[in-house]
C-alpha cells in the first residue's frame, strides 16, 4: 500500500512537471495588451488623417500636440485629411524610416466610411498597417473610428484587428464625441474641447497599459 502511494506521488510529480510549463505558456498566450515603457526620450507617431490632423482648430490644439504636452514627449502628427486606408498603408513605412518612433497610434478607416468604400478591404489595410509596425518591434495603439449612424459604433474589423494582434483599442471615445454637438467644430472634426478629450483618452490608455508610468 505504501508502495502504492509513493508511486502515485512520483507519478502527479513528473505530470506537473509536464503541464506547468505549458500551463504558463497558455496563460501567456492568452494575456491581455501590453505595451513597452516608452523611454524619457521617445518618439510617439500619431497616424491618420484630418481626425489626426486636427481639422478645425489650430495646430496647438489638435490632439497630438495635447498629448505631447501631457505626456512631455514628442508627438509626431502624421495626419493627413482626406487619406483612405489604402493610401495610409502607402505611406506608413516611409513615416516609420523618417521618425522612427517607439509607440503608433493609428486613427484611420473614417475616410472609407464617408466613401462607402468597402469595410472588408478597409479592415484588411489596417491589419496590414498594424503588422508592419509591430513587425519593426514598434508598440500600436488604435482609436475606432465611429460609423455614420444614430448610435455612432465603429465596424466591427477594428475590435477584430485589436484582438488579432492583442494591442489595446479605444472603442468608444470618437462615438461618444461625435453624438455631442458641443464637441465638434463641423459635422465630421472635433474642436479644440473635442481633441482635448481624444488626448486624455489615449494618454489614459498609455498609462493603463504601461508605456508611461
Amino acid at each position: 500500500m505504501k508502495l502504492s502511494v509513493k508511486l502515485m506521488d512520483v507519478q502527479i510529480r513528473w505530470l506537473l512537471m509536464l503541464v506547468v510549463p505549458f500551463l504558463w505558456l497558455f496563460i501567456a498566450a492568452c494575456g491581455g495588451p501590453e505595451l513597452s515603457t516608452l523611454p524619457e526620450d521617445g518618439v510617439i507617431v500619431a497616424f491618420g488623417d484630418s481626425l489626426t490632423r486636427g481639422t478645425g482648430v489650430s495646430p496647438e490644439n489638435s490632439y497630438p500636440a495635447v498629448l505631447a504636452g501631457m505626456t512631455g514627449m514628442k508627438v509626431i502628427n502624421a495626419g493627413v485629411p482626406g487619406e483612405v486606408t489604402a493610401e495610409g498603408l502607402d505611406r506608413l513605412p516611409g513615416v516609420m524610416d523618417r521618425y522612427r518612433p517607439d509607440l503608433v497610434i493609428i486613427c484611420h478607416g473614417g475616410n472609407d466610411i464617408l466613401q462607402k468604400q468597402s469595410m472588408a478591404d478597409a479592415g484588411a489595410n489596417l491589419d496590414a498597417m498594424v503588422r508592419m509596425v509591430l513587425n519593426r518591434n514598434i508598440d500600436v495603439v488604435l482609436v475606432a473610428v465611429p460609423k455614420l449612424s444614430i448610435f455612432g459604433s465603429p465596424p466591427d474589423f477594428y475590435e477584430q484587428v485589436a484582438r488579432r494582434h492583442k494591442v489595446p483599442i479605444d472603442m468608444d471615445t470618437l462615438g461618444d464625441l461625435e453624438r455631442d454637438r458641443s464637441m465638434k467644430s463641423d459635422p465630421i472634426h472635433l474642436n479644440a474641447a473635442g481633441y482635448r478629450e481624444l488626448a486624455g483618452t489615449v494618454y489614459q490608455m498609455l498609462g493603463k497599459y504601461g508605456a508611461i508610468p
